[in-house]
């Protein structure tokens, strides 16, 4: 697997790079805050809380006691009211209302904060006509991941009062998707060649390989959150007593335990997690032995001491029953050990 050569670079100056670098930088620090707030909403079952997709109106919240006795009485005909929060009070709604209603906010402030400056550096022509095109793809990525948000809630206002775990997974993933994308554009940028050493060019598409295999575990840690697989088999290295769980093949037909059995979802993502667990050492060992610039082994150590703090975080989330705190520094872990993952792989292709 192979990712984009750097982009952009042609006909800009070196002043405007590190401009549009910095910017998708700073992006990228707002999709990580992003996935962390959505994490802390999902924990504390606040996603439901808000009925209607207003992508404008929607930006201001109740303002006044009947605004809020409006959008609590919406919420009264939801399933997860009548269901799960029957006789929750005003100020107990408000409490899970806010979370909602932040995490929205942020998306619509990512927003702004990725097409104003696009606009600006498309006008201004400080980019060229491939880099604009590519800008213009995650802002696309982005909409759509608005509207799988939407479409992920409105999963849960039906019969349900839970969102569909599957299309949970595909928002979570979206969301790396296009955190990647802006990672690796603004690495492009602010690279100034590609190596011509072939076998540092192989170990930077064996990074490629594991950023997405934590990708792939990331979907899967995705399911395991929307089916709460984590409140099921809290021991460690064993599945209560078993390597590999009896319960893991009891849905028919075979495939539908991949998406919605609790002892597959969270199986697979504990192989997952041994898998990189000997991956990426063997990796970082590679690089330390390899002829490399000095940056692509400060990313390999950063990556490797990032393993370590995953896996220990996932292992005491689980233990512990999935406190909110650590579960939902699980979630923002997945996405740092991701990025370090892409720029170990990206440091690999410079120059020197």
């Amino acid at each position: 697997m192979t990712m984009p050569a750097a982009v952009g670079r042609g006909g800009m100056d070196e002043r405007a790079r590190k401009q549009v670098a910095a910017w998708l930088l700073l992006c990228c620090a707002l999709v990580f805050c992003m996935v962390v707030v959505g994490g802390v909403t999902r924990l504390t079952h606040s996603g439901l809380s808000i009925v209607e997709w207003e992508p404008i109106v929607g930006t201001i919240p109740p303002l006044s006691q009947a605004d809020w006795e409006q959008v609590f009485e919406q919420y009264k005909r939801t399933p997860e009211y009548q269901q799960v929060n029957r006789g929750m009070s005003l100020s107990e709604f408000r409490g899970i209302f806010w979370w909602e209603y932040f995490h929205r906010l942020l998306g619509r402030s990512i927003g702004l904060v990725f097409f104003l400056p696009l606009l600006y550096f498309a006008l201004a022509r400080k980019v060229d006509w491939a880099l604009v095109q590519r800008l213009v793809g995650i802002f696309l990525l982005g909409g759509l991941q608005g509207a799988v948000g939407w479409w992920m809630v409105k999963s849960g206002l039906i019969d349900d009062p839970r969102v569909s775990h599957v299309r949970l997974s595909i928002h979570l993933g979206l969301a790396f998707l296009i955190f990647a994308a802006m990672l690796w554009t603004a690495l492009g940028l602010l690279s100034p060649a590609h190596t011509e050493d072939a076998g540092r060019r192989r170990l930077s598409r064996r990074g490629v390989w594991l950023a997405l295999l934590i990708f792939v575990m990331v979907l899967s840690g995705g399911l395991v959150a929307g089916t709460r697989a984590g409140f099921a088999y809290n021991t460690f290295p064993l599945m209560n007593g078993s390597l590999f769980p009896p319960e893991y093949f009891m849905l028919q037909p075979w495939w539908d335990n991949l998406l919605h059995n609790m002892a597959a979802v969270q199986f697979n993502h504990r192989l997952i997690a041994w898998l990189l667990f000997f991956l990426i050492p063997v990796f970082w060992w590679a690089i330390r032995g390899g002829q490399v610039p000095a940056r692509a082994r400060l990313a390999s150590n950063l990556m490797l001491g990032m393993l370590g703090l995953q896996l220990a975080l996932g292992i005491s989330t689980l233990l512990l029953h999935v406190p909110i705190p650590l579960a939902a520094s699980h979630q923002a872990g997945a996405m740092v050990l991701f990025g370090l993952t892409l720029w170990t792989a990206h440091e690999l292709r410079r120059a020197g």
